[in-house]
Formats: C-alpha cells, sequence, structure tokens
C-alpha cells in the first residue's frame, strides 16, 4: 500500500468538512446502573446486538465536522489524496481542565488495517507531551465496539460515561457515551 502523509489541515479551507463517519457493530458495551443500599453498582459487559447496529452520517442531526464554530481553538491533521480526506483528527485544547480533547478521528475504509488509525492518535499524544496537558481524552460510544476497543489497544481506559447524552434512552438503545482517557508517563523531573 501507498505510503501517506499527515499534513495540518487548514482551516480556512477545510471548517464545515463533513466527515462521512459510519459504522456497523455486532457488539455493543452493556451498561446497567444499579441501586444499592450503600450506593451504586455499574456493570459494564460486551454484548451482542440482536441485530447489527447501524449508524450512518446520513441518519444524524449533527454529522461530525471539522472546524466546528464551539471548537474554537481546535487544529486539524488529515491525508489528502486528489482533494479527498482519507483520515483526519481534530484536537482542541480544554484549558480549565489541562487536558487535550479529540473531537474528530476519521479513517477511510481504504486505509483501515493499515496503521494510519494509530498514526493519528499518536500525533495527538506527542501534542499532549509537547504541550504538557495532563491527559488526552475522547467521546465514543458504547455501540461502537470496534472504536472502543481500539482505543483500549492504544492505551486509553474508561474514565467515564453519560447516559443521556444523546438521547433520555440511550441505555435502552445501547448508544451511550464512553469518555476515554490516556495519561502521558510521567517524567523525571
Amino acid at each position: 500500500m501507498k505510503e501517506y502523509i499527515i499534513q495540518k489541515l487548514d482551516k480556512q479551507i477545510w471548517k464545515g468538512t463533513v466527515l462521512p463517519i459510519s459504522y456497523t457493530s455486532d457488539y455493543y458495551y452493556d451498561i446497567s446502573v444499579l441501586k444499592t443500599v450503600d450506593g451504586y453498582e455499574i456493570p459494564i459487559r460486551k454484548k451482542k446486538f440482536e441485530a447489527p447496529f447501524i449508524h450512518n452520517v446520513e441518519d444524524c442531526d449533527y454529522p461530525d465536522g471539522l472546524y466546528a464554530d464551539w471548537w474554537e481553538k481546535a487544529s486539524a491533521y488529515g491525508i489528502i489524496e486528489d482533494g479527498e480526506l482519507l483520515a483526519a483528527i481534530e484536537v482542541c485544547p480544554e484549558e480549565w481542565s489541562n487536558r487535550l480533547l479529540i473531537t474528530e478521528l476519521f479513517v477511510d475504509k481504504r486505509l483501515r488495517g493499515h496503521g494510519y488509525g494509530k498514526k493519528l492518535i499518536n500525533l495527538a499524544k506527542e501534542i499532549t507531551k509537547e504541550r504538557k496537558y495532563r491527559a488526552l481524552i475522547l467521546e465514543t460510544q458504547s455501540s461502537n465496539v470496534n472504536a472502543v476497543d481500539f482505543y483500549l489497544h492504544e492505551g486509553f481506559t474508561l474514565i467515564g460515561f453519560d447516559s443521556c447524552c444523546y438521547s433520555n434512552i440511550d441505555l435502552e438503545k445501547k448508544e451511550v457515551r464512553f469518555n476515554m482517557g490516556w495519561f502521558p508517563p510521567k517524567t523525571a523531573e
């Protein structure tokens, strides 16, 4: 396969570019929030959907895109061939908490399985270390098992979830917001 170069994406050119993020999943991470006498138990278990879960960009009211107005200090990087965006990552500082947020990650199907997702994540990790952010964080969905498993493989951990981010029935729909984080190794000073 051809070797592609990751480059910075100019905001004036790429602002508003919709990322065609779609996925199909046979599995999901099931979350149960159980109230107990002395607190809560929250088991999270991988389970099989009765029918594949399909997420299409065409079905989204708010599709993923680059340089959204609310990410004022975002930077995006990507792979372009003949004017077509084949992969991209966008990061934005969350200054009040000294964390770097991955706001978007997209790898075209043609490039998946060739290490480009890893290269984009590694770029975000390098930015995190260089700028001395205490963590690199992102959002994904419990229904997107391939993404969750990829992030786990890349050293991220589950740092929380939001059971009503997308609707009031996210738990029932099996599409719960997962917050994941990566923490740079501490260096001797």
